[in-house]
């Protein structure tokens, strides 16, 4: 897990490997980079900490890593506080008292560091205009873009712009091209394993090392693609039809990926298990995946829960064909867009599940208890897993010795047997 270094006598915080040599007696750490901005540091220009993963620790309570979910979400880009907590179902002035406790930061701080943080790397990656990247980052307005830089990184978009360094920028001949950190150790191969055979024909590809997928902004279609790019981060290529809230795009493609928890004390548990432990030496960068779409997952577990595997991909597949919007022109096996709710109330299998969420009745989350009411058990469990619950078990076979962090060996069991 990444720890951020704060000197106290120059106010600037580092990222680990940063060639600065500050008196140990002058130092403070911190979590997360929001958490030193907010104790009032700045990001160092040497190390730029603002390109590395800054992501949540496995140890949280799973209330905050539920929170830091729907934050990457957007759910903050347009309400408060109090909406975040009735979503989770605890008061707002409990959850800031959770965020400050674990990650040192409220949920606002939180969600306006990691605007800055994108924002800043859009100007160090991509040629997009001043305004393009205030508004992709998820900012309401200009003035607020400008303040909110000026406060984090202590310069305006335009002089921080004119800092980038020469191997920043990425070379594009088609679409938005970022960078997604991580820190290693990483496992792609795995993780390409895990989606090509979860992949739903029609929507998602996975071939030569990269994984594809048809998205849906506001009813206009997109194309995401991420494959290998260096040892920190894999590269993202974004066809989308406008750039206005991009951060989210980008968060859920990590979320996808599993860039967005390390599982630092999962992965130390699970090495100390005498079935999972050389499986963990074998392939420690194995991650869990998240997924892009809630709907999308369910409608994948509750079909695979009931059909073998090729019939089930030949149903999904069939869904997508009948039921899904054509994004025509598209190469790699990709033709829709996945179908939503009220498109597939009436279809086979899953129609009881598309209309109890179309209805507005279940929220689908990480939650089995509230899965379990539309779906079987095991695939409650797939659903779970992918949208993050550390304690998820869609496998037979006993594993209460892996609590709390079943997921990740559900995932290396998997990940093994394919």
């Amino acid at each position: 897990m990444t720890t951020y270094s704060a000197v106290r006598t120059t106010g600037i915080y580092c990222r680990p490997g940063c060639g600065a040599k500050p008196l140990a007696e002058n130092v403070s750490t911190f979590e997360l980079p929001a958490a030193a901005e907010a104790a009032g540091y700045r990001a160092c220009l040497r190390c730029r900490p603002y390109r590395v993963a800054g992501t949540v620790a496995d140890e949280a309570p799973e209330l905050v890593c539920r929170a830091v979910q729907l934050i990457i979400t957007g759910l903050l880009d347009e309400s408060g506080e109090e909406a975040l907590g009735e979503r989770l179902g605890v008061s707002a002035r409990h959850l800031r008292r959770m965020f400050n406790e674990h990650l040192g930061v409220t949920p606002d701080q939180f969600a306006r560091s990691r605007r800055a943080h994108f924002a800043r790397r859009l100007l160090d990656d991509t040629d997009l205009s001043i305004a393009d990247i205030a508004f992709a980052s998820g900012f309401g307005s200009l003035r607020q873009f400008n303040r909110a830089m000026r406060e984090i990184f202590r310069a305006s978009p335009r002089e921080l712009r004119d800092r980038r360094r020469r191997g920043d920028r990425l070379a594009a001949d088609g679409g938005l091209v970022l960078r997604l950190p991580f820190t290693p150790p990483y496992d792609w191969e795995a993780m390409c394993a895990f989606l090509r055979s979860r992949a739903i024909p029609g929507v998602e590809s996975v071939e030569g090392g990269v994984y594809r997928r048809t998205i849906s902004l506001d009813g206009e279609p997109g194309v995401l693609e991420v494959g290998q790019g260096g040892d920190d981060h894999l590269i993202l290529r974004a066809h989308l039809p406008y750039w206005e809230g991009v951060m989210h795009v980008v968060d859920r493609a990590a979320c996808l990926v599993g860039l967005d928890c390390e599982p630092v004390r999962a992965r130390e548990h699970l090495a100390a298990d005498p079935e999972f432990g050389p499986l963990v030496a074998a392939r420690p960068g194995v991650r869990v995946p998240g997924a892009w779409g809630p709907f999308e997952v369910a409608v994948s577990a509750v079909v695979r829960d009931q059909l073998p595997p090729e019939d089930a991909t030949d149903a999904l597949h069939k869904l997508v064909e009948v039921y899904g919007v054509p994004v025509p022109g598209l190469a790699h096996g990709l033709t829709h867009a996945f179908p939503g709710p009220a498109a597939l109330a009436d279809a086979e299998l899953v129609g009881p599940l598309a209309r109890e969420v179309a209805d507005g009745n279940i929220v689908l989350d990480g939650e089995v208890k509230t899965l379990a009411r539309v779906m079987r058990k095991r695939a409650a469990e797939e659903v779970a897993l992918r949208l993050g619950a550390r304690d998820a078990w869609p496998l037979p076979g006993a594993s209460e010795r892996l609590r709390p962090w079943r997921s990740l060996a559900a995932v290396y069991q998997l990940v093994n047997e394919l």
